[in-house]
């Protein structure tokens, strides 16, 4: 409590320093004194740490908190998100909130179609075969002249083609390549980790060389997370199997997010992993969380983890949505939502207050009444704003089950479509398809459902032009890339593209970059 409050104290007074600084450098008025004293409370005011406490909820949940490293308090030195002030989309949806709202494009009027700009393939290895998977969001890179001198001085996989903008992607064939952004052409030779890559991968914020890798299926050992030196061009830490994890399914489909001076990794092992960020692919573990809910088994983390200031949130494979103290690794409530999270949970700040928005799959229930749910709850307690549900189902084809409800991680409206959320969900009503629907964030309200075809697991991106008007991309298993007008509904585009779009897009400016099951990775241009 005392190192926190002498932390506390000190981030106020570097922040007063500095705005007392700045008022006299620049000679501010009386007039804009009081929008200077509104910033250094809201600079305050976010560095405050929320409250280290567990709710009734937490009785449900028997947890062990492993202390590897005695010597470093395990305490934020930051709850600002690193990757708002860097360049570049490097981690799944931009950021710790897992927002996308640095993350979406842009385009001038209205626009009506999509172009692919190049297509790039990529090796093809086992059943898994090549091109990308869920969640498989690329990683976009924009280097300083320096930071590339730098790499073309120290880095052997480099290539003629290394530029500014770099597209860095996990491939199913269990290798991960970089790209030219303006042409799809190998920047840096790829780099073969053996297992099948599924998940979004992590380029450290503080851009010291590090690349983080989670394995996706056990094709060989070791199979675990790994982090890539890439002055080095290769490998520098590997973490394996875990033999005090809650389950034996050691892979990772979760994107790595840093808080702080820390890395956390949740696994589908049941674990989440706290890491000390040392640099060019060098990790330290500092802490780990095993947990199960009471009278269960361990549930295994496919969804990436979100964060408000020192507390994280997780969906497991159970149902369950897990809040976290990331300085003490301890829970602080629980939330039991019916079934199977892969789809990962969206922050939004209301007043101070941050807002979950979470949906499960129709996987584990039983019974003829089997629903998918879709929740917005208060980050900072669990309870419940509202709740929205439909009846949904597994459907079997060609000896393959496919869990209904939703896979893809939702999208906040901005500009005018402030108000919304947009999201899709697989088979609903009994459909063999998807749809893509628009709730309302205050009631839950369904403002419109549209029709897809097949399975859409990718996740809606948005594209803003110059009057603020929301349009949204998104694509689905057989191939199509569809547009909508957000307010509205109207599909704009409909085309097959490819063949399967299982993962989400990285978008840049009126581009967007995703891989396919059809062994390709390929830009596309909105116009």
């Amino acid at each position: 409590m005392i190192r926190r409050q002498l932390y506390c104290i000190a981030c106020v007074g570097t922040i007063l320093m500095l705005s007392i600084t700045f008022a006299s450098c620049k000679g501010v008025t009386s007039a804009n004194s009081a929008k200077d004293s509104d910033s250094i409370r809201e600079a305050i005011e976010a560095q405050k740490m929320l409250p280290d406490t567990a709710y009734a909820s937490v009785e449900d949940v028997e947890y062990e908190v492993e202390l590897l490293d005695t010597v470093n308090s395990g305490e934020l030195n930051s709850l600002l998100d690193p990757y708002d002030t860097v360049p570049g989309i490097l981690t799944f949806r931009g950021g710790q909130r897992r927002d996308a709202r640095k993350y979406s494009g842009t385009v001038k009027g209205t626009p009506s179609k999509i172009v692919q700009d190049w297509a790039t393939k990529t090796d093809a290895r086992g059943k898994w075969g090549g091109g990308t998977g869920w969640s498989g969001q690329p990683v976009y890179a924009k280097w300083t002249d320096a930071q590339l001198d730098h790499y073309r001085k120290t880095s052997p996989g480099v290539t003629p083609s290394l530029k500014n903008e770099e597209i860095m992607v996990g491939s199913l064939c269990g290798k991960v390549y970089f790209l030219d952004y303006a042409t799809g052409e190998l920047s840096r030779q790829p780099i073969d980790v053996q297992n099948p890559l599924k998940g979004s991968m992590g380029l450290d914020p503080a851009m010291n060389g590090s690349l983080y890798v989670g394995q996706g299926y056990p094709d060989h050992e070791p199979i675990g997370h790994l982090a890539i030196d890439l002055d080095c061009h290769k490998q520098e830490y590997m973490w394996g199997r875990d033999p005090k994890a809650k389950r034996n399914w050691n892979t990772y489909d979760s994107s790595p997010i840093v808080a702080g001076q820390f890395m956390f990794w949740p696994g589908e092992n049941g674990t989440v992993y706290k890491y000390e960020r040392l640099g060019n692919g060098k990790l330290k573990m500092h802490s780990a969380l095993r947990y199960v809910i009471k009278g269960d088994h361990g549930a295994g983390i496919e969804s990436s983890i979100a964060i408000y200031k020192n507390y994280g949130f997780i969906g497991d494979n159970h149902g369950d949505v897990l809040c976290i103290n990331l300085n003490n690794m301890k829970p602080v409530w629980h939330y039991d939502n019916h079934d199977d999270i892969d789809g990962t949970i969206v922050v939004e700040v209301e007043n101070g207050v941050p807002y979950l928005y979470c949906g499960c799959e129709v996987d584990l229930q039983s019974g003829s009444d089997k629903r998918t749910y879709f929740v917005k709850l208060n980050g900072l307690n669990g309870s419940k704003i509202w709740e929205w549900s439909c009846p949904s189902k597994k459907v079997n084809i060609r000896d393959a089950h496919f869990d209904g409800g939703l896979y893809c991680t939702p999208l906040i409206g901005d500009g005018n479509c402030k108000g919304m959320i947009f999201a899709s969900f697989n088979q609903l009503d009994g459909k063999k398809s998807s749809e893509f629907l628009a709730f309302d964030k205050k009631t839950g309200n369904v403002l419109y459902r549209k029709p897809l075809e097949f399975f859409a697991w990718s996740s809606p991106v948005g594209f803003y032009n110059e009057k603020n008007e929301l349009y949204i991309v998104i694509g689905n298993s057989n191939g199509h890339l569809y547009m909508f007008n957000a307010k509205s509904g109207e599909m704009i585009f409909d085309q097959v593209m490819s063949s399967n779009f299982e993962s989400s897009p990285v978008v840049v400016n009126n581009t967007l970059v995703v891989g396919a099951r059809d062994g390709n990775i390929y830009r596309f241009h909105v116009e």
